[in-house]
């Protein structure tokens, strides 16, 4: 049985997530202290690969909020903290599939990891709703 411990080191990974391909972004796409002063601009110029990144950074941030609620909710209404943990842990695995089917460029793998991964919050809720 998973502890709410371990939930929480999901929680933060999957909250740290979109810093990694932030900065696989950056990296990727020659940032330097000088664009630092506009990042944003700086990576709106970026293609290809650093562009890639910082898509997956975006789209990560968007799907933060639909995840954090629905464990949060989940482990507020009781749902069993196994079946929080196992969800969690699939839409963190899905996610960084899903980073590195992006980064590769494989559009059809990451579009249906994409639908996996957002289905792993949406099955909390829908558990959540059934309490």
């Amino acid at each position: 049985m998973s502890s709410i411990n371990s939930l929480i080191y999901v929680i933060l990974a999957a909250c740290l997530l979109p810093y990694v391909f932030a900065w696989i972004a950056k990296l990727s796409g020659g940032f330097t202290l000088k664009d630092n002063q506009q990042p944003r601009e700086f990576m709106a110029r970026t293609t290809g690969f650093a562009a890639r990144a910082n898509a997956v950074q975006l789209n990560s941030f968007e799907s933060l909020p639909l995840f954090l609620t629905s464990v949060l909710l989940a482990e507020y209404l009781v749902v069993p903290t196994d079946i929080t943990f196992k969800l969690s842990m699939a839409y963190l695995v899905l996610r960084l599939l899903y980073g590195c089917a992006y980064l590769a460029n494989w559009a059809t793998l990451r579009s249906i990891l994409w639908l996996l991964s957002m289905a792993c919050p949406v099955l909390l809720l829908l558990l959540v709703a059934r309490i």
